[in-house]
C-alpha cells in the first residue's frame, strides 16, 4: 500500500522525511524551518557564510552577515533542530563578486543574486543536502512550486510584491525537482504571523535591502576597493558623436541612469550607450532608451523549445512587468522581440520567460541580455 503524499509531495510520512532548510537568519527561511519541523519533518537547517563580515557589514540587515548567522542559530535552537554553518567566503568571491566588477567594467548592469542562486546557494547547497541523504531542499523563496507526476515546475509567487521567480530562472531542472519552496502561496504578512506564532526572534526583523556585499547599495565604492585602477577619465559623447562632456570612470554609470552626468542640455540626457573599449559614455534623450529587440545568451530552459511557439511573457528586471513578447533561437543564443516599448534595457541583466496557464504565471528559463 502506497503512502499518501505529504506537505511536500513526498511518498513518505513527514517523520521518515530528511529536509534540507536554506536558513539565511532571516523570517522568511526561519519561519519555513518552523513549519517544517511543526509539520514533523527531519529538518536540518543550514546556513551559508559568503563573505569576511566588515565592522559595518556585521550588523547590517543584509543576508549571510554575522547578525544573520546568529539569528539563524538561535532559531534552530528554539525548533531544536540540527544546524550547520559552512564557510563558502572563497567560492563566493570567485563566482559572485568578482563576476560582480568584471561585469561593471564591461559597462554592463550585473544581477549579482541570481549568480549567487546559480552558484553556492543552489548549487554548492543542492550537493550538500544531497551528501546528507535528504530528500529535499526546501527556502523562504517567494515563488510557487506545483509537482505533478514527480516533475517540478516554478511560478510566479501569490505575492507578486515579494516574487522572487526572477532570481532563480538558473535553476536547473534536477535542482528544481528536489526544491521546494512553501511560501509561493502566501502572503508576505501571513509568513510574519505565522513567524510570530513559533515565537521566534526574527519575526519582526526587517527585510534585506541591499546585496550583502554592497553596503547600502553604494557598489562603487565595492569597485574602488577591490579594482583602485578602474577609475579612469573619459569622453562622454551624444549619440552623433560629438564630446560633450568627461568622465570619472564608466563604473559609475548605468545604461538608463540620468543622476551625474552633469551636462546642460534643452531636454534632459540619459545615459543610452557605454563602450568600454573606448571607456565612452553615450548620452542621449529619454526617447533614445526605448528598446524593442533583444539579443540574449547563456539561455536556461527548463521546458521544451516548441513552447515559445506560442504567447510568452518576459520580465526584463526584477521589480519590471511582464511583457508580450516573441522569442527565436539561434545556434548560441536567441532573438528577443518585445510586443511594446521598454526602456533602458542593459547587458548583464537577466531576461525571465514566462507562460501563463491554470496555476499562474509559469517560469520556462531565461538568459542574459547581451546586446539590445
Amino acid at each position: 500500500m502506497s503512502l499518501k503524499k505529504n506537505l511536500l509531495g513526498i511518498n513518505k510520512d513527514p517523520k521518515d522525511t530528511k529536509i534540507v532548510v536554506a536558513m539565511s537568519g532571516g523570517v522568511d527561511s526561519s519561519t519555513v524551518a518552523g513549519m517544517m519541523k511543526k509539520e514533523g519533518f527531519n529538518v536540518i537547517g543550514i546556513t551559508l557564510k559568503l563573505y569576511d563580515d566588515s565592522k559595518e557589514s556585521a550588523h547590517s540587515k543584509q543576508c549571510c552577515a554575522g547578525q544573520d548567522i546568529m539569528d539563524a542559530k538561535r532559531v534552530a535552537d528554539k525548533l531544536n533542530i540540527e544546524h550547520k554553518i559552512l564557510y563558502y567566503q572563497s567560492k563566493f568571491k570567485e563566482g559572485v563578486i568578482d563576476n560582480f566588477v568584471d561585469s561593471y567594467l564591461k559597462g554592463e548592469t550585473p544581477v549579482p543574486c541570481i549568480q549567487c542562486n546559480k552558484t553556492v546557494k543552489f548549487n554548492d547547497l543542492f550537493s550538500e543536502a544531497k551528501k546528507l541523504k535528504a530528500d529535499a531542499l526546501v527556502t523562504g523563496h517567494y515563488v510557487k512550486s506545483i509537482t505533478n507526476n514527480d516533475v517540478t515546475d516554478m511560478y510566479r509567487a501569490i505575492d507578486e510584491n515579494r516574487d522572487q521567480s526572477y532570481f532563480l530562472f538558473n535553476t536547473t531542472r534536477e535542482q528544481l525537482n528536489f526544491l521546494r519552496f512553501p511560501l509561493g502561496s502566501m502572503m508576505k504578512s501571513e509568513t510574519r504571523e505565522i513567524a510570530k506564532n513559533l515565537n521566534l526572534n526574527v519575526a519582526d526583523k526587517p527585510d534585506s535591502q541591499d546585496i550583502c556585499f554592497v553596503p547600502n547599495g553604494d557598489y562603487v565604492s565595492v569597485i574602488s576597493k577591490l579594482k583602485p585602477d578602474s577609475f579612469k577619465k573619459g569622453n562622454i559623447k551624444d549619440k552623433n558623436g560629438k564630446v560633450v562632456g568627461v568622465h570619472d570612470g564608466i563604473i559609475n554609470f548605468t545604461i538608463g541612469q540620468r543622476r551625474g552626468i552633469k551636462i546642460a542640455a534643452e531636454e534632459p540626457l540619459y545615459v543610452v550607450d557605454i563602450n568600454p573599449n573606448l571607456n565612452e559614455i553615450i548620452v542621449g534623450t529619454r526617447k533614445d532608451l526605448i528598446k524593442r529587440n533583444i539579443l540574449l545568451k547563456d539561455i536556461n530552459l527548463l521546458c521544451e523549445k516548441n513552447v515559445f511557439d506560442n504567447e510568452i511573457f518576459v520580465k526584463i528586471r526584477s521589480t519590471g512587468k511582464l511583457i508580450k513578447s516573441k522569442l527565436n533561437f539561434k545556434r548560441d543564443n536567441a532573438e528577443l522581440e518585445l510586443m511594446e516599448d521598454e526602456y533602458g534595457i542593459s547587458p548583464g541583466q537577466a531576461c525571465v520567460f514566462y507562460t501563463k496557464d491554470k496555476y499562474g504565471d509559469k517560469v520556462l528559463g531565461g538568459g542574459w541580455i547581451s546586446k539590445s
